[in-house]
């Protein structure tokens, strides 16, 4: 099997496929592939914490079903695009190295690789509103790619040495390293701070990848734009109606967005 990594802002993972070759991913990760690749969508159970580990990755968000590429023929295609700007870290998994990524971060790998949940904390959820934080473990004997948001910043920790991390920030990191999340120390810097309610402990040894772009932090500069899209959209699909079919709702749009902008829109 041969890969590459295409681009640079939004990278795409190219693996050319023989027979013998298989490639896992979670389920809506493939971009396009040749019409000689094959598609099987299984439960898969592979890792010693079989059926249970499976239930317990569904249970915690990570989705019950794999998806599984493979060909019969002499070469085929298969390609995954990342979701946000970022870059595309490939690693060698062995049964004495692990590692543990972020939740969103398993793109694919090879058919040994193993795919659990191994962390997860509601951070403060209920009593303070914040948001839940799950980890993903890669284990088995094979190769990874993970998806990273942004820049990648790597550290190798030396026994002992620790590095206190905004949640977010926290890519994938060596299974050695020791992680705990913590409160951050004072009650201002809690209600005052802007910075959450918790800061990761990552403690060596180990290699630790963090990453430039957090989802949060995404999801905050993108929801003015969204708010005003969604307003125009609401107004043009209620005007629009009427037209019915594909016409109606590319008229309500335009006429929207038109409304839109008559009557305040505007940062």
């Amino acid at each position: 099997m041969k890969s590459r990594i295409i681009g640079t802002t939004l990278p795409v993972l190219e693996l050319q496929l023989g027979p013998g070759d298989h490639i896992i991913s979670e389920p809506g990760r493939f971009s396009w592939m040749s019409p000689n690749t094959q598609l099987q969508t299984t439960a898969r159970t592979a890792g010693a914490s079989g059926l249970f580990g499976v239930l317990g990755r569904a249970l915690s968000g990570g989705g019950l079903f794999m998806n599984e590429y493979f060909t019969h023929e002499p070469q085929a295609l298969v390609a995954f695009a990342a979701r946000v700007p970022g870059s595309l870290v490939a690693v060698d998994v062995t049964p004495d190295r692990g590692y543990l990524i972020h939740r969103h971060g398993f793109l694919c790998g090879t058919g040994g690789v193993s795919v659990n949940i191994a962390f997860q904390r509601r951070l403060g959820a209920g009593l303070f509103g914040g948001d839940g934080m799950i980890l993903q473990k890669v284990s088995g004997q094979a190769v990874a790619w993970v998806e990273l948001g942004g820049e990648v910043v790597t550290y190798d920790l030396a026994p002992g040495q620790s590095l206190r991390v905004h949640p977010g920030h926290v890519g994938m990191f060596e299974e050695s390293v020791d992680f705990d999340l913590q409160l951050i120390p004072g009650i201002k810097n809690i209600l005052f701070g802007g910075d959450g309610l918790f800061v990761a402990h990552l403690t060596g040894p180990g290699k630790v990848w963090l990453q430039t772009l957090t989802m949060p932090n995404l999801a905050h500069a993108l929801s003015p734009y969204l708010g005003q899209e969604g307003s125009a959209s609401a107004i043009g699909a209620g005007l629009g109606g009427s037209a019915g079919g594909l016409g109606g709702a590319a008229a309500g749009g335009v006429l929207g967005s038109v409304l839109g902008g008559l009557f305040g829109n505007e940062e």
